[in-house]
This record gives structure tokens, C-alpha cells and sequence, in this order.
């Protein structure tokens, strides 16, 4: 009873009002200097994507490729060809990514080779004789996942986005700069910063408060619970996690407003339907004096243990092709927003999968696997890292029982040290975000053109 007349008397404050003093809001659009802007979005495929069957060598490791695998391996006349040679291979990918293939022909992706955690390289005869130092809980899905994306242990569960935001300089600070599309979001988490949840077409509607319409008597009465204060410290941060989620939602809310329609033909799985509600509001975060955004969008089901090929609807050719479909439609709308340069896309997945099949048509989690990277400052048209001998039981193969699980040559911290980079971590700061990278001679990779 008192709360509710707590609410009936209390200042009309605006939900706006109350956003602003919580994080800041966003400026009419062209009011702000908008050419320093940049976004990373990383599309994380969850369940160990297998990079054996998106990246594949056309040249003689195919007939390696081919023994190895005689019930998944695809068939070459079915590859479609990447353009010239890399990494000391001609390749091709998976059918289904044509629209990918497309797009590093004209230079706007590149492939990163047998990628993965590393706490310092290794080769597969020191992880058989257990003289290196590995990664925690490998070939765990909800660890690797973790681990991937930046995972420090029980004690520091951040990841590497999140710490790189909190380190980077004033200037380049802002509201809404780390940011998850549902529950999962330990890459964007910081050490003492907050993660803000992205819903398609923005989170307007709180029950009967609308947060396009702050004046109206419920958006007020939910901006009033958000501002309420208690000296119990249980209530005080329920009461300050509620707050910042209202003020999160009311900046999305504006910013969809004033977002218009992506300049492409995106279907309407879930994955596009991210992508595209991403891509309408990316030109306004620009517009309105943002600086850098990392966006973690965690989506697939590609534990092919059964299944791998064929058409059902968790077989990777059928993911694969709702993938690459979404992101080439990504692609040209931020081209058309004039994001060319501002936007990359980082594809990657917790692990790779085992060379050798599995019984049911399907193949059984690995380590190293492949990722790639999109996006007009991608050096694209090329395959960066190492491919692995694809023999089993050969020189890259850590698995004692042959099954073809490849130790990473290229650690997922010098691909994130490289991104961070681009968005203006100092290099002082490098190690503070990715403490690994001590271990390695080459800090970060040649992905990134601009």
C-alpha cells in the first residue's frame, strides 16, 4: 500500500531523465562527431562448430582430408574455391558458405587458421607427455565456451571484450559499449562494468510501461522504482541492477526510434533477425557520438555428434547455410549505412571437432578449429595461422587414440589482442586484458587492414 502510494506522489521524474542519469543519453543524430566510430560484433556458434568441413585444402592435403574422414569429408567438386593460394594451401569451403567464399574474393574476410585457447604454444607431442601447460577443462562445452571468450577462472569471470572496454581511454568510453543478445556473456563482461541486453527492436514495452512515451504515468512510475535507495545491501543492488537495466532499455528504446530499415535482404530465422535489428541501430549509435561497441550474439546448435550432413535443421549444412546467408546480408547493409569501415564481424565457436567421424555420422569435440573475420578493415583474402596435417594420429594430432584433435597454433588471445587493438586498447594495457600473450612471441595477427 505504501509503495503504491509512494508512486502516485512521487516528482514526476521521466524515464529519459532517469536514463540519463545513470548512463548517459544518446544525441539527435548528426550531433554529435561521428567519425571515430567502431563496433565489433562477434557471432559465437555454440556447440564446437566443425572447421574441417568449412575450410578445407584443395590442394594434395585433400586426399589426406579425404582418408581421414571418409563419411564427412565433402566432396571436392563441391568445395567452392577460395581465390588464389595462403597459408601455403588452395582452399575451398563448405558449399553453403558461398556467400562467404563471395566475400573473401573481394577481400572482406580472411580465414584464421586452427585457432583456439592456448596458455602457451604447444605441440601435440608435449599436450601426449603432458609437459605444457594447458587450458582448463578441454573439450567442455560451458569451459571452452568460457575459456574462448576470455575466461580467467572462478575468480575473475570476465572476458576479454569487457576488460579491453574498461581499459580503453576516456575518450573512447560510452554507454551501451558492451553488450549480449541473451544470457550468455562472459566475453563482454568487464571487471566492474555493467553488460546491457539487446532485444530484437529494443526492449520498449515493461509491462504496461512504454519507454517511448516517458511522460506517461507508467514509465514514470517504473523510472521512480529504478531510482529507489536502500541501506540493505541485498536491496541496494537488486535496486541499482534494476535501475541500470531501465536505463539500458530506455537508450535502446531511443535509439530504435530512430533506426531505419537495413539496406538488404535478410531472412527471418533467428540469427538474421538479430543481425538485421543489430544493423538498424548501428548507424545511429554512429550518428549519435558513440565510440566503441562490442556486441556478443551467441547462437547455433553444432554439437554434430550424429547428423553432420544432410538437411535436418541442427546439421551443420543446414547452419552453415543460415549463417552465411545472415552475414553477407549483414555485410551489405552496413555498407549501405556507410559502416564499411566501422563494423567487423568475428565468427568463432568454443572448439573444433575430431578429424576421425564419429559413429553416428557426426564427429566428437576437439580443440584447434577455424574461425574467420568480416568487414571492410578485414586484410581479407587470406588464410592467416597454420592448417594442421590432416593425418590421424600425424605430428599435429594431440589425441593418443588417433582421433585427429589439433592443438591451436594461432591462440584465441593474439585474434582478440588483434581486435581490441583495432578498437584502441593501448598497448600498455595489452597484458592487463590478455595475461597469455606474455607467452608468445607474436602478440597479434595481420587481420586487420584499417
Amino acid at each position: 500500500m505504501k509503495r503504491r502510494l509512494f508512486l502516485k506522489s512521487g516528482a514526476p521524474v521521466g524515464v529519459a531523465l532517469g536514463a540519463a542519469g545513470l548512463l548517459g543519453s544518446l544525441s539527435l543524430p548528426g550531433s554529435a562527431a561521428t567519425g571515430d566510430y567502431r563496433a565489433l560484433v562477434v557471432v559465437f556458434l555454440t556447440g564446437g562448430n566443425d572447421g574441417n568441413n568449412t575450410l578445407v585444402p584443395t590442394d594434395g592435403a585433400y586426399l589426406d582430408y579425404s582418408r581421414a574422414r571418409p563419411d564427412l569429408a565433402l566432396a571436392k567438386d563441391s568445395l567452392v574455391a577460395l581465390a588464389g593460394s595462403s597459408a601455403g594451401h588452395t582452399f575451398g569451403v563448405h558449399p553453403a558458405l558461398a556467400p562467404v567464399a563471395a566475400l573473401y574474393n573481394q577481400q572482406r574476410l580472411a580465414w584464421i587458421a586452427n585457432a583456439g585457447p592456448l596458455v602457451v604454444p604447444a605441440t601435440a607431442q608435449q599436450v601426449i607427455a603432458h609437459s605444457v601447460e594447458l587450458p582448463p577443462y578441454l573439450l567442455s562445452h560451458s569451459d571452452q565456451q568460457n575459456m574462448t571468450q576470455g575466461w580467467m577462472g572462478d575468480a575473475d569471470a570476465s572476458g576479454w571484450a569487457g576488460r579491453a572496454l574498461e581499459q580503453m581511454p576516456g575518450n573512447l568510453k560510452n554507454a551501451l559499449g558492451a553488450v549480449t543478445f541473451d544470457s550468455n556473456r562472459t566475453l563482454v563482461l568487464g571487471k566492474q562494468s555493467r553488460v546491457a541486453f539487446m532485444s530484437n527492436g529494443g526492449p520498449r514495452y515493461w509491462g504496461n510501461a512504454d519507454l517511448a512515451h516517458p511522460e506517461q504515468f507508467w514509465a514514470q512510475s517504473l523510472n521512480r522504482m529504478a531510482q529507489w535507495q536502500f541501506t540493505n545491501a541485498y536491496e541496494a543492488e537488486y535496486a541499482r541492477t534494476f535501475g541500470g537495466g531501465v536505463a539500458e532499455s530506455t537508450l535502446f528504446t531511443q535509439a530504435f526510434l530512430k533506426a531505419g530499415t537495413p539496406q538488404a535482404n535478410f531472412e527471418s530465422d533467428p540469427l538474421a533477425t538479430r543481425l538485421k535489428s543489430l544493423a538498424s541501430v548501428l548507424p545511429v549509435f554512429k550518428s549519435s557520438g558513440y565510440k566503441r561497441q562490442v556486441f556478443l550474439i551467441n547462437w547455433g546448435s553444432f554439437d554434430t555428434h550424429t547428423g553432420q550432413k544432410g538437411s535436418g535443421a541442427t546439421s551443420q549444412d543446414s547452419q552453415l547455410s543460415t549463417l552465411a546467408k545472415a552475414l553477407a546480408a549483414f555485410d551489405q547493409a552496413n555498407q549501405a549505412a556507410g559502416l564499411n569501415l566501422d563494423v567487423t564481424t568475428l565468427v568463432m565457436s568454443e572448439f573444433g571437432r575430431t578429424l576421425r567421424p564419429a559413429s553416428g555420422g557426426g564427429s566428437d569435440h576437439a580443440w584447434g578449429s577455424h574461425w574467420f573475420a568480416m568487414g571492410g578493415a578485414v586484410a581479407g583474402g587470406q588464410v592467416l595461422g597454420q592448417l594442421p596435417a590432416l593425418v590421424l594420429g600425424g605430428a599435429d594430432d594431440a589425441d593418443p587414440q588417433r582421433g585427429g584433435r589439433f592443438v591451436p597454433t594461432t591462440s584465441v588471445d593474439q585474434v582478440g589482442a588483434k581486435m581490441m587493438q583495432w578498437m584502441g586498447l593501448p598497448a600498455a594495457s595489452q597484458l592487463d586484458v590478455f595475461p597469455n600473450l606474455k607467452n608468445f612471441p607474436q602478440k597479434t595477427l595481420s587481420l586487420l587492414s584499417a
